[in-house]
């Protein structure tokens, strides 16, 4: 292994322990999502139906997958918010005058806090079933690929604010008013179809709705009814990666000319 990728291994495996050591942060990340869910999905299915849904399908399972990335949005808020903490118990400043390279600690958080929101979307997608969605192992493994993604996309928009913020309440206040509603203009709520036009704009415009769609053609693999009026699936994965390797570059250019005295 190369010293850079040693280095950004160790401290991957840093954000790795000392998040598993706070059951809380682990817990709340995915059972907010799967609370909200259930009871988002429970409650409306019988009952509301947004314009633009493709039909033969309730709203229950249409929620599913935009849970799925709230799971990911979560834990991508709980895990680099620690980048905030370091800071101000010191540890930031000791990494910063070591021998390593302001990209390689970016990418060491990135793909820590990738990893911790990684896990808890996987395991909820154990919970298909409940929403009429019969996966293959194909699907699997794409919606898997994809949620890494998703999740290195939104933890990079976390690194590049915590590399700025001094206080975990302002983080967490800029973090909710830019990742929520991201979230809410991506299709996880109600289809881009559906929405108003000016709202239609603003959603084809946001890069995370080609995450949401290509994560929703994935897990709809074989039901038309599913995959209607979705982009091209093709499409929707660059678009994803492209704004997950631009976040990242943006997260290293703000670490790079960040202080952390």
């Amino acid at each position: 292994m190369s010293e850079t990728g040693l280095q950004a291994g160790t401290l991957w495996l840093r954000e790795i322990t000392r998040f598993c050591r706070q059951r809380s942060r682990v817990i709340g990340s995915f059972l907010q999502p799967l609370v909200f869910w259930i009871l988002l999905g429970a409650g409306l299915k019988a009952s509301f139906k947004p314009a633009g849904m493709p039909a033969g399908m309730n709203y229950f399972q249409y929620l599913y997958p935009g849970f799925i990335v709230l799971v990911l949005l979560f834990t991508a808020i709980f895990a680099t918010i620690s980048t905030v903490e370091d800071r101000r118990e010191g540890f930031l400043q000791s990494v910063l005058v070591a021998p390593i390279s302001r990209r390689t600690i970016v990418l060491g958080q990135a793909l820590g806090a990738t990893t911790l929101a990684w896990v808890p979307s996987c395991i909820f997608l154990v919970l298909a079933p409940l929403a009429g969605i019969r996966l293959t192992l194909g699907a699997v493994l794409f919606a898997a690929s994809m949620m890494a993604v998703i999740a290195f996309a939104l933890t990079c928009i976390g690194l590049l604010i915590a590399w700025k913020i001094e206080s975990t309440q302002g983080f967490h206040a800029i973090m909710n008013l830019i990742l929520i509603p991201i979230w809410l203009l991506s299709g996880a709520f109600w289809p881009v179809a559906g929405a108003p036009a000016a709202m239609q704009l603003t959603m084809r415009l946001n890069p995370l709705t080609y995450g949401m769609s290509a994560l929703r053609a994935s897990l709809y693999t074989g039901q038309t009814a599913g995959a209607a009026s979705l982009p091209a699936t093709l499409f929707a994965v660059a678009i994803a990666v492209a704004f997950a390797l631009a976040m990242f570059a943006l997260a290293v250019r703000t670490a790079e000319h960040a202080t952390a005295f």
